[in-house]
């Protein structure tokens, strides 16, 4: 239930007044290709979306339940816009974007003439799927061949379980996928995900207790001599406050290049949404070191901090392109701003 885009073929013109899209979109939800357009064109939800709806409305009860209690009153007043402003700190929306929320609902609530809490309530959805918007981007494979993504994040964010998600995602689309088991430094983390390379039968380049970016090189050698589409580097989990081991991610991001001198193509940051405020902390010390190309948020479900996407918005927008509400295969998917919000408060 993901979705990719891959870029088409040379083809000749069709004879139509419009151009053919250069690229088009494959979406997971039933496999259907679909030409993206300029203007957005309204469809019928998939039933596969409908019901990841309600498991991210559900994993996100405990951050919404204790915001949309403060439209459970009778009016509109200043006790309200004290109450809302608490709540949205409280499910770490961070100062920024809670001041920036609080002004554009009062904004809005003037300029509509609203008189009841229910109507501040949806003001403040639309609100918030504005201020999230600019996370909003589709992942790009079949532009780079191979498309090499570095995979970066701390220790129990998710980050090898994710890229083995992403893994059994892309090979059932017909990707060829090529795993860097570039997280030497701890045995689990290599055996995590050879099982997840044996169950989606893809190739791992793995050496136990070798160099890192020795590793890394020799997965995008590897990966472009044999025609993959996609080489995925799982680097060791660490704290941006250790700088010898940020060091070592600079390190690998320079060796790839070595390797392929337009790669990595993305440079991806795995956070645990139970994290909060240290989860904006983590991308921006990430960002400064790697110039990250995305987001995946993991563990949304069951944390009270799920206002952080907020706080990213508003300080470091850099593109979300997964979000995780649990374990399962079918627990990560595209991330949308609307249906977050949405999700949010329902």
């Amino acid at each position: 239930m993901f979705s990719f885009f891959k870029k088409k073929p040379a083809a000749t013109p069709a004879p139509t007044a419009a151009p053919a899209p250069a690229k088009e979109e494959r979406s997971l939800i039933g496999s259907a290709l679909v030409q993206p357009m300029e203007i957005p064109v309204l469809a019928p939800v998939a039933p596969e979306r409908e019901r990841w709806f309600e498991k991210l409305s559900s994993g996100l009860r405990k951050t919404g339940s204790s915001i949309s209690q403060v439209f459970t009153g009778g009016q509109i007043d200043d006790q309200l816009y004290e109450e809302l402003e608490s709540a949205l700190l409280m499910a770490d929306t961070g100062v920024k974007a809670t001041q920036y929320l609080l002004d554009e609902v009062k904004r809005r609530v003037q300029a509509s003439g609203a008189t009841r809490p229910v109507q501040v309530k949806n003001i403040l959805a639309d609100s918030l799927a504005q201020l999230l918007r600019p996370l909003e981007k589709a992942l790009v494979i079949g532009e780079y061949k191979p498309t090499v993504i570095m995979v970066a994040g701390v220790n129990g964010a998710g980050k090898t379980t994710s890229i083995g998600k992403l893994t059994k995602h892309l090979a059932g689309e017909g990707a060829s996928v090529l795993l860097a088991a570039a997280d030497t430094f701890r045995a689990a983390a290599r055996e995590q995900l050879t099982v997840w390379a044996d169950r989606n039968t893809v190739e791992i380049v793995s050496q136990e207790g070798g160099d890192p970016a020795a590793v890394s090189f020799d997965a995008v050698t590897a990966g472009k001599a044999r025609g993959k589409d996609v080489v995925l580097v799982d680097t060791a989990g660490r704290l941006p406050t250790q700088l010898h081991l940020m060091e070592e991610l600079k390190k690998i991001k320079r060796v790839v290049q070595k390797a392929d001198s337009t790669s990595p193509h993305e440079v991806l940051l795995v956070i645990d949404g139970n994290t909060g405020q240290n989860a904006l902390a983590q991308v921006r010390s990430f960002d400064d070191a790697l110039q990250l190309t995305g987001l995946i948020v993991t563990k949304l479900d069951g944390t009270a901090k799920g206002g952080v996407l907020a706080a990213i918005a508003q300080e470091r927008p850099i593109p979300v392109y997964f979000i995780g509400v649990g374990e399962k295969l079918e627990d990560l998917e595209t991330f949308n701003a609307r249906e977050f919000a949405l999700a949010l408060l329902s």
